[in-house]
């Protein structure tokens, strides 16, 4: 049998660094690793993929480095030990694996739905090797929780990354690539239409590569969020920390321009009815006089979990009647607020410093491409979604050292739609990060020869 050729092929201007590509080669070839040379002379590790077979074919993913062009050659099963994706002692007790892409080291966690930060599922630890700074030191945040329309004082605050579990399956795992699966349900809130939901998202990393790609799938639904209808949207929500009195990012910027209007109308009302209600209520609940004790010193620094849980149905520090009154009154305060003619979008070229902004937060217009970055060190996040979210909402609080990138508008209003790709790209890229997501858009092509 004569073994194919295939052609890589950018239609974008730079190098390309382990960029992953698929190919198919029209017979059932059974060896999970095999090689291939280029017509530069490199051997790569070809992963055949297990998932979706089709008969008489076979798939492939390998990761490339390369500018323009290249061809390569499969050459036979692989005989020896390859380079690859390994796995590294975990860090928190609910952690599904730790893995080292030969350029991240991260920490992916399955939860434990306690309702506290440390709780999440997601990834809870990040960092580049090179780099060596984990952007979630503590185990209290996490990337890749998604929050609205559950998320909302409408549905009384459900949080699912804090609120349940993930079972996580192993789609491929190889030295190539590892594609995980995680499976949820959503605990029940207020709204009788966003009961019963289950979710699932598939994450895949590749060797040496310098981003990671994610999609989520939540059972349709429909619902009035900020007054909108909301049809299959939802808020993921990306978080770091450095400490208090510090961010990991310190600008935000749009492709092609940031529009945003700047302020947190609706966090300023839940923390002023945070005030009140520890103050009034009559609730006497042992949860209740737990979060009367975390909520009597600083807000302004304290972890944004205790902004809400007070008020989470999940919770039960209120009953519900409690939750629904007070939270119909922070919602009907903020939609005024947030809309007040002296609220004016901003619109510039300039990467936007956040948090010399209202609560150290804006509120971005529709887009595909943004990036958060540090404007001394270098250190930037980039993000491509295969559509646009409508909004976005971006934090850099220095008072907390909390900084997130969330696809939701303001009043925690979902924006970007399910079944969407992310990709998320990550390294020292603050000059360059427009071309770096403008690959993240266009990947290489592949054919045969």
């Amino acid at each position: 049998m004569a073994l194919p050729t295939i052609v890589l092929k950018d239609t974008l201007p730079g190098r390309r660094t382990n960029e992953p590509v698929t190919f198919t080669v029209d017979s059932e070839l059974q060896e999970d690793l095999w090689t291939a040379t280029t017509n530069t002379g490199e051997t790569l590790t070809c992963q055949r993929l297990r998932a979706n077979p089709v008969p008489g074919k076979t798939s492939f993913i390998t990761v490339a480095t390369f500018e323009g062009s290249v061809e390569l050659t499969l050459t036979g099963p692989a005989t020896r030990h390859v380079e690859g994706i390994t796995e590294r002692e975990p860090v928190e007790p609910d952690a599904f694996v730790r893995l080292d892409t030969g350029y991240f080291d991260l920490e992916m966690c399955s939860g434990t739905a306690e309702g506290t930060g440390s709780s999440k599922w997601g990834l809870r630890h990040f960092a580049t090797l090179k780099e060596g700074i984990d952007l979630l030191p503590s185990g209290n945040n996490a990337i890749g929780g998604f929050y609205g329309p559950f998320f909302t004082p409408e549905n009384g605050l459900i949080n699912p990354p804090e609120h349940t579990t993930v079972d996580i399956e192993i789609i491929e795992r190889g030295p190539v690539l590892h594609h995980y699966r995680m499976n949820g349900t959503i605990p029940d809130g207020l709204l009788d239409e966003l009961k019963g939901k289950t979710f699932s998202i598939d994450w895949k990393f590749t060797h040496g590569t310098p981003y990671f790609t994610r999609s989520y799938r939540v059972d349709d639904f429909q619902t009035v969020i900020n007054g909108r209808s909301i049809t299959n949207k939802i808020t993921v929500g990306d978080e770091f920390e450095a400490g208090q009195g510090d961010v990991v990012f310190d600008r935000f910027q749009a492709y092609g321009g940031t529009r945003y209007r700047a302020g947190d109308p609706y966090a300023a009302e839940l923390a002023k009815m945070v005030d009140e209600t520890i103050a009034t209520s009559t609730s006497n609940t042992a949860k209740f006089e737990e979060f009367r004790r975390q909520l009597s010193g600083n807000i302004e620094a304290a972890h944004w979990d205790l902004y809400w849980r007070l008020f989470s149905s999940w919770e039960g520090a209120l009953d519900n009647t409690e939750i629904r009154k007070r939270l119909a009154r922070v919602r009907a305060d903020s939609h005024v607020l947030a809309d007040l003619p002296d609220r004016q979008w901003a619109i510039t070229e300039a990467p936007v410093d956040v948090s010399a902004l209202p609560h150290e937060t804006i509120f971005p217009g529709p887009a595909s491409k943004t990036a958060e970055f540090h404007s001394e060190l270098d250190r930037a996040m980039i993000w491509w979604t295969s559509a646009p979210s409508g909004a976005f909402q971006i934090v850099q609080r220095r008072q907390s050292g909390w900084v997130n990138w969330g696809t939701n508008g303001e009043n925690e209003c979902p924006e970007l739609p399910v079944g969407v790709q992310i990709k998320t790209a990550y390294g020292m890229f603050t000059d360059s990060w427009e071309h770096v997501a403008n690959q993240l858009e266009t990947a290489p092509t592949a054919h045969r020869a």
